[in-house]
């Protein structure tokens, strides 16, 4: 019986291989065009050295990733980072937003610290809760990158 057993495996063994053996490979791997980077920041943070560092990384990153897709979530004491009154980086976050880069609002943080629309970034987006709004994105294959130090 165990000689059975190995000659089945033995031969399952061969056959797998075969079949694997047959499959095409592409040739060119460097033809398809690469994937734009998806990455969703989540910004906690009122430290205005972690606002300039995020616009530093955003920056570098569009350097180097130009299509990338980049929005970062604002929520808790990170919504200082776009509200107008109180940014440090303000009118680079307008620049960072003609690129592309979607920044976004928690609702919740909003009606927490008695916030309106018109005294965020003029290009912010709100959506009802920023954490469910970076799982969101993760469920659809985006990065996830916490902000700040």
């Amino acid at each position: 019986m165990n000689k059975s057993m190995f000659l089945f495996v033995f031969l399952t063994f061969i056959s797998t291989q075969s079949i694997f053996g047959q499959l095409e490979i592409p040739a060119d791997k460097a033809s398809k065009k690469p994937r734009p980077h998806k990455i969703v920041f989540q910004m906690v943070s009122k430290d205005t050295a972690d606002h300039n560092a995020m616009v530093r990384q955003l920056n570098n990153i569009l350097k180097l990733a130009p299509n990338a897709k980049l929005e970062v979530v604002c929520h808790g004491p990170g919504i200082t980072l776009i509200q107008k009154n109180k940014s440090y980086v303000l009118d680079q976050l307008s620049v960072l937003a003609g690129k592309k880069v979607d920044f976004v609002a928690c609702e919740f943080t909003m009606s927490q610290k008695n916030l309106k629309k018109e005294q965020l970034l003029d290009v912010c987006r709100t959506v009802p809760g920023g954490i469910l709004e970076i799982v969101e994105r993760q469920e659809k294959g985006w990065t996830y990158i916490k902000a700040g130090y």
